[in-house]
């Protein structure tokens, strides 16, 4: 069973930074790509990176280049998001997604993903 399970959500102040886990299991991220998305009250679900089956990884919002970078550990299964400089924007509810995919480019949509996990809280407040 393909599952993903989120971490290290929490209360940042602006300016602060947070790293995003996103554990796998059931799968090997060798054949899947992964992305980060996330969704404020009263927003849509907005991509924020995405990281492909060969390790290269992107971001899919502009708000968001310079400040935050994928990566992710086969060894240990699991997909990073590292996020520096916070805005209080960034506040959401974080969530990862993965999808078996061939190609080198990781899919930039939420409708490419299949398997999402319950997604974890960030809050940039001062």
């Amino acid at each position: 069973q393909l599952q993903l399970e989120e971490s290290g959500g929490g209360l940042v102040q602006p300016g602060g930074s947070l790293r995003l886990s996103c554990a796998v299991s059931g799968f090997t991220l060798g054949g899947y790509a992964v992305g980060w998305f996330r969704q404020a009250p009263g927003k849509e679900r907005e991509g924020v990176s995405c990281i492909s089956r060969y390790g290269g990884g992107r971001n899919l919002a502009d708000s968001v280049k310079g400040r935050f970078t994928i990566s992710r550990d086969i060894a240990k299964n699991t997909v990073y998001l590292q996020m520096n400089s916070l805005k209080l924007e960034d506040t959401a509810v974080y969530s990862c997604a993965a999808v078996f995919h061939r190609g080198y480019v990781c899919p930039d949509q939420s409708s490419g993903y299949q398997y999402w996990g319950q997604g974890t809280q960030v809050t940039v407040s001062s």
